[in-house]
């Protein structure tokens, strides 16, 4: 067990972030749900603004938990091509279902930013934050939603991550701040002594403060 909880993993990733505290130009987004927790304690302890990111799963044609790709905000999103090609997803199929998915993601956004306009990240200095990375699938989608539009830099900060995928998703942004990446990984909730879900309700008051 490494961390009590989601803040506390957030207040550990924050003391090893403290070079961009305070920062012009640089702002913290949270995975939701659970990333949006461990953000804002690195957003309070670094004196940054906090916003969220979405990501939505397109699954395949009668099994929605086989993932083929997956959208976020920004950019066309990632998708499997060698899964596409063994299931024979037809275009007509994926574009119905990635329509789909952006008006939940759209209404996700209007939910936990409310009146609150979309942060401007062109140019700027994106911490990007889970509380962990198993597979990396959700991560690799918003660091390509955030360099689709426009960050001048990508800083990865995860408390734990899988060795093999922490070593992938490395190669995709410019800077990476892991506090633990042990070989023996089974999930992300393994190292954590409490890991409840995390409420709607609770990504909207973080946000609002």
């Amino acid at each position: 067990m490494l961390f009590t909880d989601r803040r506390d993993a957030g207040r550990q990733l924050a003391l090893k972030l403290l070079k961009h505290k305070g920062q012009r130009n640089t702002i913290v987004l949270g995975l939701a749900r659970g990333g949006v927790v461990t953000a804002a304690e690195i957003a309070a302890g670094l004196d940054l603004p906090l916003n969220v990111i979405v990501v939505r799963k397109i699954g395949a044609p009668g099994n929605e938990e086989l993932a083929v790709g997956a959208i976020a905000e920004h950019g066309e999103g990632v998708f499997n091509e060698h899964l596409l090609g063994l299931l024979g997803v037809g275009q007509d199929y994926l574009k119905r279902e990635i329509e789909r998915q952006r008006k939940i993601l759209k209404s996700r956004l209007e939910l936990y930013r409310g009146s609150t306009p979309a942060p401007e990240l062109h140019g700027q200095t994106v911490i990007l934050v889970d509380d962990g990375i198993a597979t990396g699938a959700s991560m690799r989608v918003a660091i390509k939603s955030v360099r689709d539009a426009g960050a001048a830099k990508i800083v990865l900060a995860v408390p734990v991550a899988a060795p093999d995928s922490l070593r992938k998703i490395s190669q995709e942004v410019d800077e990476t701040v892991c506090l633990a990446s042990p070989v023996f990984f089974e999930a992300v909730g393994a190292f954590y002594r409490s890991f409840e879900q995390t409420s709607d309700e609770e990504i909207v008051q973080l946000l609002s403060r």
